[in-house]
Formats: C-alpha cells, structure tokens, sequence
C-alpha cells in the first residue's frame, strides 16, 4: 500500500512538472530525446520529464553596455570608446542551436566591430559624424549576428573620452574657428556698410534737395542735445545760389 501511494506521490509530481507556463515574451525551444522538435509558447505547454527538454528564451529586447575600448584612430589618436547595442531573439530555434551563448556572443561582437569599425575613421569624423558610424556599427554587427537569430536594432556611441593634451588642442582649434568666423562676419558687415553708404552718396548726389533734408534732420537732432557748443560742417553746396546771385549783381555781367 505505501509503495502504491509512493508511486502515486511520484506520478502526480512527474505530471505537474510537465506543465510549463510560458509568458507573452517567451518562447520554449523544445528537444525530443537530444533532438530539436519545435518550438512552443506562450502559454501553458506540455513537456514530457525525462524525455523532451525545454530551453526558455526571452523575446524582449536586451540593452547590453560595451565596456570602454581602447581605440587607435586612423590619424593616430589614442581615446577611449563605449557604447550600448540594442538587439532581441527574433529565431528562438537559431539562439539556442547555433550558438553557446548569444549574450556572451553578441557581447564579443560588439567589441570587436566596435574597435574595428572606429579604427578605421578619424578623430573629427568620430566627433561629428556620430550618426553615420552608429549606422555602419548597427549594420555590420546585424549581418554577422543574423545567423544566431539575433536582431541588432540599434548601436550608440556613447562617450569618447580624449587625453587632457588632445582636449586642449582642440580647445585651441575650436577658438581659432570662432576667431576667424567672427572676423570674417564683420568684414562681410563693413563690406555691406560702405556698400550702403555708396548708394545714399550716390541717391543725395543725384538729388541735391536731399543733402539739405539731412542737414535740417541734423540740426534737429543736435538741438534736443544740451551742448553749449557745436561745432557743425556746412556744405558750400548750400550757399551756391548766393554765390551765382552775387555774380550776377557784379558790374560787367
């Protein structure tokens, strides 16, 4: 009778460990007797103790952090990189089979194409062109990922740390650059000053009336000053009718 019982107690476990529950972002890769068979989930599945073996995978995207690496630029600057990848399962079956460990796997890849990819490319366009690289970074590690079922769905760079020397040089260079954009943004002002400055030259010289408009402005806005003294240029220009007047009035003429 106890070992009926006992035999009960061990069929009922060995039948309640053969319900697996799965959720929503996992999936079961299932092998019969050593041999891939199918793949399950979600929800409540059956696996057979002793005979079929489960393996879970997760679905949800993995953020996984590349240490810093140590990269030589191509004109031979030394600084430090990381970044972060984003990828997921998408061939549960792939994950398991083709590779040991496609964390671990992904994790090595991601260095490698990383020191790689960025040995390759220059200081400035390391800088500049973040986007572009996170681009190629994304691609190249995707193609070679494909085969373990792994999706990389994006790669960031996220620091690049320069030596202190390297730093202040391009400290220097970016004040060189403003220094010189600023000199040419006032050249380009005094150049479209005295560009305006020749065209109302030329608008008063064709029109006399006008340079005596601007005397009388003149005169008006000295006047609302409190100066004692002022001292004010008058163009001979205003005193040429008195001047013909009086040739005329000259005997002889």
């Amino acid at each position: 009778m106890d070992t009926v019982l006992a035999f009960g107690i061990l069929l009922a476990i060995l039948i309640f460990s053969a319900f697996k529950i799965l959720r929503e972002y996992e999936r079961g890769v299932i092998f019969l007797l050593g041999r891939y068979w199918k793949t399950k989930g979600p929800g409540l599945i059956l696996v057979i103790p002793g005979i079929q073996k489960m393996v879970k995978v997760s679905l949800r995207t993995v953020v996984m952090d590349v240490p810093p690496q140590d990269i030589i630029t191509r004109d031979n600057v030394t600084v430090k990189v990381n970044a972060v990848v984003y990828f997921r399962v998408i061939d549960p079956r792939k994950a398991i089979i083709e590779v040991e460990d496609f964390l671990y796997a992904t994790s090595q890849l991601s260095q490698t194409t990383l020191r790689s990819i960025l040995g390759q490319s220059q200081l400035d366009d390391l800088l500049s062109k973040r986007e572009d690289i996170n681009a190629h970074l994304q691609k190249v590690i995707d193609e070679q990922t494909e085969p373990w079922g792994v999706k990389v769905a994006n790669v960031e760079v996220k620091n690049v740390d320069l030596p202190q020397e390297m730093q202040r040089a391009l400290a220097k260079q970016a004040e060189a650059e403003r220094e010189r954009r600023a000199k040419v943004i006032h050249a380009i002002g005094e150049f479209e000053a005295s560009q305006r400055v020749a065209d109302a030259a030329d608008i008063i010289g064709a029109h006399p009336p006008a340079l005596q408009l601007r005397f009388l402005q003149t005169l008006l806005d000295i006047s609302v000053d409190k100066n004692t003294t002022t001292f004010f240029p008058i163009p001979l220009e205003l005193f040429a009718p008195f001047r013909n007047s009086a040739d005329k009035d000259k005997p002889g003429t």
